[in-house]
């Protein structure tokens, strides 16, 4: 039985409006809506990751369905936009939607049963379709017709008189573009070439978002099988020559190696399995595979904030110790000039090291796996270094002007143009909310990392000048940013970090005033917003191109990955009383719950509407959004 199940009834909508997600484990993905016509440029059954985690190429976009019973014409199980309509209309004859391990759809073509199911291969960059046909003693003929771009995953392919190579394999056919190819088989049907480009598939969210939103697409041929009586058919798309492939050993290897424990309740099952998508190989520079952390599907690559914030909820709540070491290991070996990577180039692969919290994050993330594993050696050989490099870097000074104020203990960062803290949107030379100056949850960062690393002196002339410097009243909690002694005084959900770290510079009053602040202004049942509503900067909606959407990037939506550290200061200022706990757990139940139906099925978005409805916005799969309800499931026993 699957996760989750959707009864379509042969409707449009709400399933071209919910998508889904499979991983390979090595970075490369598929992803569509549940009725299966794409509204992405990053919407395909084979997105493959030729370098790992990125260097990912779109190669298998979809794969067009012709089912003809007896003498009766073709239906067809596909679906897609061009322009403003739809065609084909498989959405018609779609009847049920599931996902788990795989993704399946079963349709009803005149009585004549198809299920047609995928799966990717794990730690390959191999998909693999199946089709079952229940032909209730008709003739049945399936036609199958891959459709391809092989491009880069933020391109779209026009052809312009273009056509790709092709080569004739003994059960398929190989399609090449310069130095990419994808070889198309099938285990049962014959391959019949008939090379033809579709012109103008809308990708209509692409348009939504202001971009480029038309493609065409190339089929080099169809494959044909016929039955009548109960078949199976499959179809597969790889990097790899794989002339033939087990569906079931793979499914059992998908399951074994892929990390999934077994957890002990729905729910925690759930988040269980989201997680596990974010969690990829890296190719390291010898050409070894390490661990590392996918921040969100479907742009995103491994962020050093994003991986570090999600590591204490994906690998160590999980019990994966030695995957967490993997990743601590991989950016310990990138500490420079005190700073850890923000990101790893989809590219070159090359770091980057336009961060000020990243770093700090690392040093949270060390102390929290040294806390969960009780690693010792590993921690004073592996890690401990890296981390006395960050605490001397930021305090002698580093990139970005990021360095500790010998007056006051706390650390200044970055100028008008730059965007160092996770409030990061930036338009061209325009950084919308750069925060430079002393930022309320870099020194609260800062303040935790010395007390972890034992450095009181520092601590304690952070601790005499944390709540002066941003202290405003009860009222109001903290303000977000002081900058040549002028305080910004918008209210941020930044604050709350300054309760949620294990050592706060706090008191017990302003603690919980606080907490109340950001319960009042900020809460509501999908996150935290990142702007209090009365604010002039405030934008109540997240839509149009990159310049409006970066506008309101941080200065309204709502981001779920703060319910962790709210819920956690919540807890906190309530002594972990009974009450509290059912609370907490009941402000996690909207998130939980939306996993079912909403945005995209088994997973928790990147950011989420300023107003209800709250509808799933930016990356339909975020890390750390999961990673924080997995990590409260866990402790609160959900």
């Amino acid at each position: 039985m699957s996760l989750y199940s959707i009864e379509t009834y042969g409707e449009l909508q709400p399933g071209l409006s919910q998508e889904w997600v499979l991983t390979n484990g090595l970075g490369g993905f598929a992803a569509s809506t549940v009725v299966g016509c794409n509204t992405r440029r990053y919407h395909g059954l084979l997105c493959a990751a030729t370098l790992p985690p990125v260097g990912r190429k779109m190669m298998l976009n979809r794969v067009a369905e012709f089912v003809n019973i007896d003498d009766a014409p073709p239906v067809e199980l596909a679906i897609n936009q061009f322009n403003d309509r739809f065609h084909p209309r498989g959405d018609r004859c779609l009847q049920k939607f599931s996902t788990d391990a795989t993704v399946r759809w079963e349709f009803d073509v005149n009585g004549v049963v198809v299920v047609k199911e995928l799966q990717l291969l794990w730690q390959r960059n191999t998909a693999l379709l199946k089709y079952t046909i229940e032909p209730g003693r008709r003739h049945v003929e399936l036609q199958l017709a891959p459709f391809v771009s092989l491009r880069d995953f933020h391109a779209l392919r026009l052809r312009e008189g273009y056509d790709f190579a092709t080569k004739t394999l003994s059960n398929g056919i190989a399609v090449r573009d310069r130095d990419l190819a994808v070889q198309l088989r099938s285990d049962r049907a014959a391959f019949f070439e008939k090379p033809e480009w579709w012109f103008g598939h809308r990708y209509q969210i692409e348009a939504d978002r202001g971009q480029d939103c038309m493609e065409d697409l190339y089929t080099p041929g169809r494959f044909k099988f016929h039955c009548s009586d109960r078949a199976t058919v499959m179809l597969w798309a790889s990097l790899d020559s794989l002339e033939t492939i087990d569906w079931d050993a793979e499914l059992i290897r998908r399951k074994t190696f892929c990390g999934i424990n077994s957890a002990p309740t729905q729910i925690q099952t759930q988040l269980d399995r989201a997680a596990a998508d974010f969690v990829v190989s890296r190719l390291a520079s010898d050409g070894s595979l390490g661990t590392s952390v996918i921040a969100g599907y479907p742009w995103f690559a491994d962020w050093g904030r994003d991986t570090m914030i999600s590591l204490p909820g994906l690998l160590l709540a999980t019990r994966r110790f030695a995957e967490a070491g993997q990743v601590l290991s991989v950016f310990a070996s990138y500490v420079s000039e005190g700073m850890v990577p923000n990101l790893f180039d989809d590219y070159t692969n090359e770091p980057h090291y336009n961060t000020v919290d990243a770093s700090l994050w690392f040093i949270h993330a060390v102390y929290e796996f040294l806390r969960y594993s009780k690693e010792t050696e590993f921690f004073e050989s592996h890690l401990k270094p890296a981390c006395t490099a960050i605490i001397d870097g930021y305090a002698r000074g580093t990139r970005y002007g990021i360095k500790m104020d010998p007056a006051d203990g706390l650390i200044n960062q970055g100028d008008a143009t730059t965007q160092l803290t996770w409030m990061d949107a930036k338009t061209g030379d325009k950084a919308w909310t750069p925060r430079q100056g002393k930022a309320v949850e870099i020194n609260a960062l800062w303040y935790n990392a010395l007390k972890l690393m034992g450095r009181e002196d520092m601590a304690a002339k952070v601790a005499a000048t944390y709540a002066k410097t941003f202290w405003i009243d009860a009222a109001h909690g903290l303000c977000d940013v002081v900058n040549s002694g002028q305080q910004d005084r918008s209210l941020r959900p930044n604050q709350i970090f300054a309760v949620s770290l294990p050592f706060s510079p706090l008191s017990i009053e302003q603690s919980a005033a606080v907490v109340d602040v950001v319960r009042r202004e900020l809460l509501t049942p999908v996150g935290l917003r990142s702007l209090a509503q009365g604010d002039r900067n405030f934008h109540p909606t997240y839509a149009g191109n990159q310049f409006e959407r970066d506008q309101a990037y941080h200065n309204g939506t709502v981001w779920p990955w703060l319910l962790g550290a709210f819920l956690e200061a919540y807890l906190k200022v309530n002594g972990r009383s009974a009450g509290a706990i059912e609370q907490a757990r009941a402000w996690m139940m909207p998130l939980i719950d939306s996993m079912k139906t909403e945005g995209c099925i088994g997973q928790i978005s990147e950011i989420y509407g300023t107003e209800p409805p709250h509808e799933p916005l930016g990356c339909f799969a975020q890390a750390w959004s999961v990673a924080e309800l997995l990590r409260l499931a866990i402790d609160l026993e959900m």
